[in-house]
């Protein structure tokens, strides 16, 4: 029985990974007889799973949309991978998402395998939020997010080889503090033991990590938090912006738009100011497209000729 409910749960996973699969493909996969694919194929349709069948001799196999939400097979990047991105709605990723967010994530954690919820818990715990960012890429591997997330909490010195800009690579030896993400961007924020100081690194440049086993005592962070001190140090690398606007609605019904990534102010005639410091002017375009009303930029001139540049982009387009 045992044998029968791993293959029914691998031959769900095959089903899931492709769109069809021949029969013939399926039962080499699983190794079994073709008699033996058909009854697991009923065995998950008993289940709730609409699995489409093409007959004949090159006929085969695939997972149709269903009127129900079947059970998923997960492996384990994948679970860690949505708890990311669940944990980033559940901050305000996007309207409406949190609530929801926050549901969905508390089932998936409580049906984590063991080793599984004791890295996503880590990462939970570890990952200081910004409240505004959205998703980060996907660049970092799941597991070296949840690696590091243990060394964090662990208090565990960690090496690693890491890129710079320019291209250089070097070794470090840090005492990890926290991971942060921002920008897009996943930061790792430790005290760096060559330097004798604390830095941020961006964590798709660092490779071949490993944990030491050497304990650390920490130390206090030179910022209020870790997010805040990743911001200082992009910010002292890159050119900022100043972005201001006058729109054409209400401040309530701007702030329920776009409040959380910029400062309203509420302005006579139902319209409203907004200002938000920024890195790049790709942002406040799509935050100023999101609130669906009329808008004057007032600064920078960049930002003026950015609009300019789009308008003629998409007029062209229609």
């Amino acid at each position: 029985m045992a044998d029968t409910s791993a293959r029914t749960l691998r031959l769900l996973s095959l089903l899931q990974t492709h769109r069809y699969w021949p029969g013939t493909e399926l039962s080499g996969r699983l190794g079994v007889s073709a008699r033996t694919l058909r009854r697991d194929i009923d065995r998950l349709r008993d289940l709730g799973y609409p699995v489409d069948a093409r007959p004949g001799v090159d006929g085969g196999y695939q997972l149709a949309a269903g009127a129900a939400l079947p059970p998923l097979v997960l492996d384990d990047d994948e679970a860690v991978a949505i708890t990311v991105c669940l944990q980033a709605g559940s901050q305000g990723a996007g309207d409406g998402l949190a609530e929801p967010s926050i549901r969905a994530l508390a089932k998936l954690v409580t049906v984590l395998p063991t080793r599984l919820r004791r890295r996503v818990d880590a990462l939970r715990a570890m990952t200081v939020s910004t409240g505004w960012n959205a998703v980060p890429l996907s660049d970092v591997d799941p597991a070296v997010l949840t690696d590091l997330a243990l060394t964090c909490r662990g208090e565990e010195r960690l090496t690693f080889t890491y890129t710079a800009a320019d291209g250089r690579t070097s070794t470090r030896e840090v005492e990890p503090h926290r991971l942060v993400s921002l920008g897009r961007r996943w930061y790792l924020v430790a005290y760096d033991l060559t330097r004798h100081d604390w830095r941020n690194f961006r964590v798709d440049r660092l490779s071949a990590s490993r944990a030491t086993g050497i304990r650390f005592r920490p130390r206090e962070l030179p910022a209020a938090d870790a997010a805040e001190f990743v911001r200082a140090g992009i910010g002292s690398r890159r050119t900022s912006y100043t972005v201001t606007a006058e729109i054409e609605a209400p401040a309530l019904d701007v702030h329920a738009r776009v409040g959380r990534w910029c400062v309203v102010t509420a302005l006579p005639a139902d319209r409203t100011r907004v200002e938000m410091t920024v890195d790049n002017l790709d942002w406040p375009m799509l935050m100023l497209g999101k609130v669906a009303a009329e808008f004057r930029v007032l600064g920078p001139p960049e930002l003026t000729e950015r609009v300019a540049e789009w308008g003629a982009r998409f007029s062209a387009a229609s």
